[in-house]
């Protein structure tokens, strides 16, 4: 099964860090994405950009709305996403565990469509 988890970070976190904080928290993420690699549990995943840069789209009434910005307003954005295989959710957390130590913020786990 694929399991996308996404990597939370508070709001300004990541670019108030030193340059020296920064490199190595982004070395924990580089890091532990090699593991999943090694063991076969990685199926793709990325940095996201600073939420600033996200555009919202909503279908309503027949229109397509544009919103600058991301989705909700909250304290963590999301700041990258993690595509793994898992044989279940049991396992998935497992890897999203490790995940949430290694990058600074919560991991939401979810199954995909085509699990």
């Amino acid at each position: 099964m694929k399991y996308v988890c996404l990597g939370y970070i508070e709001q300004g976190k990541f670019e108030n860090m030193s340059d020296n904080e920064r490199d190595a928290m982004v070395d924990r993420c580089f890091d532990y994405d090699d593991v999943l690699r090694r063991n076969g549990q990685f199926a793709g995943g990325e940095a996201l950009q600073p939420a600033n840069t996200a555009v919202t789209l909503r279908f309503t009434s027949g229109k397509v709305t544009v919103t600058d910005g991301p989705y909700a307003e909250t304290k963590e954005q999301m700041g990258g996403f993690w595509i793994i295989e898992a044989a279940d959710l049991d396992a998935a957390l497992a890897w999203a565990t490790k995940a949430a130590a290694a990058c600074e913020g919560p991991v939401e786990v979810r199954p995909t469509e085509d699990a």
